[in-house]
């Protein structure tokens, strides 16, 4: 019995891409204008309500993001949103994180929203799987 062997040219095994296409890479600048979008929307005229703020509120935008952000539609990529909502009161507040990713495929984006009564900042990642 003869076998066929996979010649070069008919070979179609597994490809595996480690990067996406340029064009189907993460942008800061339109993560930025969705989160920008998403606040402005939902907290315009809001006043802060420590309940609704920490259990609705948050969940909701986070949730909205995360849904905008999947709308673009780039393959691979996987979304996680941070969204913090306090009392305005004139004080301060710092937000700081540290990552570990790959700066070539992945990014973040983050936006704040500020009214009479509340702040919000909203962050989101996005991180390209290999």
């Amino acid at each position: 019995k003869k076998t066929a062997m996979a010649t070069p040219e008919t070979y179609t095994g597994p490809s595996y891409d480690i990067r996406p296409a340029y064009k189907q890479r993460a942008s800061v600048a339109a993560m930025k204008e969705i989160i920008q979008g998403v606040l402005n929307k939902e907290l315009e005229g809001a006043t802060y309500d420590k309940v609704q703020g920490e259990q609705v509120m948050t969940k909701k935008i986070a949730d909205e993001i995360r849904s905008r952000l999947k709308d673009q539609d780039l393959p691979r990529y996987k979304y996680l949103v941070q969204v913090v909502i306090g009392e305005q009161r004139g004080e301060g507040i710092r937000v700081g994180c540290r990552t570990f990713w790959d700066s070539d495929t992945d990014g973040y984006a983050n936006a704040t929203f500020m009214n009479d009564h509340l702040f919000c900042n909203a962050t989101a990642y996005a991180m390209y799987l290999y």
